[in-house]
């Protein structure tokens, strides 16, 4: 399925309309450094008028040399020299405060477009997340923005500088010769007609081969975010494949902008020295007859040279517009989401919450399936509360509605008696603290990683919260202490350490409602005694939500809610729940009678357990 998507996307994506506005959008971002920009461009100008006197003096130097053949008065062309290298001096001058003002205003562009755009995405909701690859946001963050660079900085510079350049050549070649003009001028408007034809086309393909690159990315990123269960299921050869597709479709594309490329390439190149040439045949005409002198025939062909090559500039800036036009479009795709979870117009702030939670009715629905529905619970604050049932009931979902990581479809969920819609998202989510079954650590230290949900926490209150949740004891073993770098996800401890490190990362942030999805159910043993431990001084005082495998853990909840296909079937205590008989009963039971088999089979020989 995922090889398919990778197919669809780059054909789906090219039929998304671009508007040219968004490169307007873009100037946005360029604001701040107007002055820089500016400064940049008016160097470029001075840069492109100088280079217009510049064939003006060429022609003096040669009528100098030429037409006084036999004169020892050196001083004419010595003049001349003196005022080409003047000319040269200054424009490399402003040619240079030009490339490095441009390329300054550009970088930093493009860092406040990166900082933008991953500022929106982090405002998103898991409903977004779970619609995009990651490795395609990380592909629009990180190419896509890159490709806008130029038109944010050098690509107007230029597109100014050229259009001087152009306006200025054409005036001095009518000046210097209208008859030769003529022939010069029917040229561009061949050239322009083809730039715009060729250049729609490398727009397109453009985008085709951005959408191609981010789709081999995701594969790439999720084969390698998942390695072992790729190697675990000698699954390499079908990675290779799905990978090899994307890298396949992105290279056909690439090879069609090339081509596209190339063919506009050779078409400028064939009719502006073409015209060279044709320019040459009538001014050598002209010479011989008279009506030209050789430095006026040399200043002309420098000009038609300048206007050549300021139409082809032109023409190269066009394609880079036409990329970026593909690359906005995907960028502003991003800042246009919105997310499900929208702000309240007045909300309420919520400095510290008692913890009671109410459930008045809930509906959740997901892809317009229902998820949850006819919930109707209060929790009192302070209270322990375990979800149990089968899986798929909707146990974790009800959990995540709390700190709004979904919204709910029908009915109201409250907190301290108002609804958490009215309460700045911020705030809600600094009420609540979540340690799940699959820990996340960020690839930091030990300290940075506890110290996540608050980062002006002092050492003590960090070694306070370790200690806490029983994990103090092996991070002071590690050689570099709190120090000691955990890896990407936490890679380099065991799950029962990565565990008491998220523990201890709850216990710092102190919220007042806590959130225990499963959070025991894949660790051994002995590291589940620690986490259990460390779990129950946690929740001291905190309205506490576990989510339950093993039954045995919750036994002293002061309350039990059983699920069944997202509804509340049954609820109570340990021992009213079993005495009542029903789910509850049904899953104690499976539970204790596999936990008798796993023990026989523990104890068994290996033969009875082949039999």
């Amino acid at each position: 399925m995922r090889s398919q998507t990778n197919l669809t996307q780059p054909q789906q994506a090219s039929r998304r309309p671009r508007d040219p506005r968004q490169l307007v959008r873009l100037l946005y971002y360029a604001r701040p450094y107007r002055a820089l920009f500016t400064l940049g461009v008016v160097a470029s100008l001075l840069s492109s008028g100088l280079n217009l006197i510049f064939p003006k003096f060429l022609g003096q130097l040669i009528d100098a040399s030429f037409l006084r053949v036999g004169s020892t008065d050196t001083g004419p062309l010595d003049r001349t020299v003196l005022g080409l290298l003047g000319i040269f001096a200054l424009s490399a001058l402003f040619g240079a405060a030009q490339s490095y003002l441009l390329s300054r205003v550009g970088a930093s562009v493009v860092a406040d477009l990166r900082r933008s755009l991953f500022s929106h995405l982090l405002t998103l909701s898991p409903r977004f997340f779970g619609d995009h690859k990651t490795g395609d946001l990380t592909s629009r963050l990180t190419s896509d923005v890159g490709t806008v660079q130029t038109v944010t900085s050098t690509a107007l510079a230029q597109l100014a500088a050229q259009g001087f350049t152009l306006i200025g050549s054409l005036i001095l070649l009518v000046t210097t010769s209208p008859r030769l003009s003529l022939l010069t001028l029917a040229v561009i408007p061949l050239v322009i007609g083809t730039a715009f034809a060729i250049g729609f086309r490398i727009r397109k393909v453009s985008r085709e081969v951005q959408d191609a690159v981010a789709a081999a990315n995701a594969d790439a990123e999720e084969a390698i975010s998942g390695v072992q269960v790729v190697q675990s299921f000698t699954a390499e050869d079908l990675e290779r494949g799905r990978y090899s597709s994307g890298v396949e479709l992105s290279f056909l594309a690439g090879l069609r902008r090339a081509g596209l490329q190339a063919l506009m390439s050779g078409t400028m190149s064939f009719l502006t020295f073409g015209a060279l040439a044709l320019v040459l045949w009538y001014g050598g005409r002209l010479v011989m007859s008279g009506a030209m002198t050789p430095g006026n025939l040399v200043t002309f062909l420098f000009y038609a040279m300048q206007v050549g090559g300021t139409v082809a500039g032109l023409t190269g800036i066009f394609n880079q517009f036409q990329e970026a036009l593909g690359a906005s479009s995907r960028i502003f795709e991003l800042l246009d989401e919105h997310s499900d979870l929208p702000e309240a117009a007045v909300p309420v702030p919520l400095v510290r919450a008692e913890g009671r939670v109410r459930f008045d009715n809930v509906r959740f629905d997901y892809g317009g399936q229902p998820v949850l529905s006819g919930l109707n619970f209060e929790v009192e604050a302070g209270q322990v509360v375990a979800l149990v049932g089968p899986s798929g009931a909707g146990k974790s979902t009800l959990v995540n509605l709390i700190p709004r990581f979904w919204d709910v479809t029908e009915g109201v969920l409250r907190v301290d008696g108002r609804d958490v819609r009215d309460y700045p998202l911020a705030d809600l989510r600094r009420q609540v603290g979540l340690v799940p079954q699959e820990t996340l650590l960020f690839s930091g230290t030990v300290a940075e990683n506890i110290r996540y949900g608050r980062p002006d926490a002092t050492w003590p209150e960090i070694e306070a919260a370790a200690q806490a949740a029983n994990a103090h004891a092996f991070i002071s073993a590690f050689e570099h202490g709190y120090e000691t770098v955990v890896g990407e996800r936490g890679v380099k401890l065991s799950g029962g350490q990565r565990q008491r490190i998220a523990i201890a990362r709850a216990i710092l942030k102190n919220p007042r409602i806590l959130l225990l999805d499963e959070a025991t159910s894949a660790l051994d043993n002995e590291s589940e005694v620690l986490v259990q431990s460390a779990l129950e001084r946690l929740m001291v005082g905190r309205t506490t939500f576990v989510i339950a495998h093993r039954l045995s853990t919750i036994r002293h909840a002061d309350r039990i809610l059983v699920m069944d296909s997202g509804r509340v079937v049954a609820e109570g205590t340990h021992e009213q729940l079993l005495a009542a008989g029903g789910l509850y009963r049904d899953l104690y039971d499976l539970q204790f009678r596999d936990s008798q088999v796993s023990q026989s089979a523990y104890h068994s020989t290996p033969q009875e357990v082949s039999v």
